[in-house]
């Protein structure tokens, strides 16, 4: 059986390598949805969102280098072109920088379920993006799929409704600038850009302009003056991110970034069922019919994935 090191340029993607990326992604789904609760309650325990956003950037940064050094060849690396790097440079900026400090600024201020729901509308944005750019194509019964997802997300909204603010915007623009990364990712994937390098390079680079932003706006006493908790908040979180971007490109080298971007909002009920426990509230009908039309919608997204792929396969035999 061909494996996805020796497939051809351009030949289908073989469902072995497609069903993993979709077990990736759920995956990926739980550990987001788990995330979001996390630093809705970690960010507010730092006196700084920047702040916050470097430290934890910082402890995943550095657990995901370890492992490229580990995992990918120093010849594969030193084979990439100026191409590749000059994209991975832009993903630092654009995914691993700017879009942290903007999500987790608006993150303090707002709450993590209406946090959740606009950052997992972030599959409507990559499948906007995804078949122009990526030529990924969808058909009658994935998009009906799709509606039912998006559906059931307004319905599985936060039960006093998404309120729309200053935070809710940082939120938005964070979203919009990871949706353009998930294109700008897949292609590099595609080119066989190795997902742990590209993970140490989006966090590495990304570090670089946090830290530079600390140091442009007098952050560096703050850093200083944390304590031994609160670097345990960093140390945690980030821990979980080094696990999300790893296990994301994982699935993003396997599977379509429509796909991938839609089996993630499976984070944002995730996100509700444990606040709701925090609170010891029960969520409202709507609310619980919506998290069963994502759950559903879901695994027809991923079923119609596997199923096109071998259809696929069959006719390229």
């Amino acid at each position: 059986m061909t494996t996805r090191g020796d497939r051809p340029a351009g030949a289908p993607l073989i469902p072995i390598t497609l069903r993993w990326g979709v077990i990736l992604a759920f995956a990926v789904a739980l550990i987001s949805g788990v995330s979001v609760f996390v630093n809705g309650f970690a960010v507010k325990q730092l006196p700084d969102a920047a702040v916050y956003t470097t430290l934890k950037n910082g402890v995943a940064a550095l657990i995901l280098v370890a492992l490229a050094v580990a995992l990918v060849p120093r010849a594969q690396v030193r084979a990439l072109d100026r191409r590749s790097w000059t994209a991975m440079l832009v993903i630092g900026v654009i995914g691993g920088s700017v879009p942290f400090v903007l999500f987790f600024s608006g993150l303090a201020i707002a709450s993590a379920p209406t946090a959740a729901f606009i950052h997992k509308t972030l599959f409507v944005w990559v499948v906007l993006l995804a078949v122009p750019f990526l030529g990924e194509r969808l058909g009658w019964f994935p998009i009906a799929a799709l509606g039912v997802l998006l559906a059931g997300q307004f319905l599985a909204a936060p039960p006093t409704g998404v309120t729309w603010g200053t935070g809710e915007t940082m939120i938005l623009a964070a979203t919009l600038l990871w949706a353009v990364e998930v294109v700008i990712a897949r292609r590099l994937l595609l080119h066989d850009v190795p997902s742990p390098v590209l993970g140490a390079a989006r966090l590495g680079i990304g570090l670089v302009v946090l830290v530079g932003y600390l140091g442009l706006t007098g952050r560096f006493g703050v850093v200083a003056s944390l304590t031994a908790t609160q670097w345990a908040w960093g140390l945690g979180t980030g821990a979980l991110l080094a696990a999300y971007v790893g296990t994301w490109l994982a699935a993003l080298r396997r599977a379509p970034a429509s796909v991938v971007a839609s089996v993630l909002v499976l984070g944002a009920p995730i996100t509700a069922v444990l606040s709701s426990m925090a609170n010891g509230t029960v969520p409202a009908a709507p609310v619980l019919a919506g998290q069963v039309a994502i759950t559903m919608a879901v695994g027809a997204v991923a079923v119609l994935a596997l199923r096109t792929a071998r259809q696929r396969q069959a006719v390229a035999a």
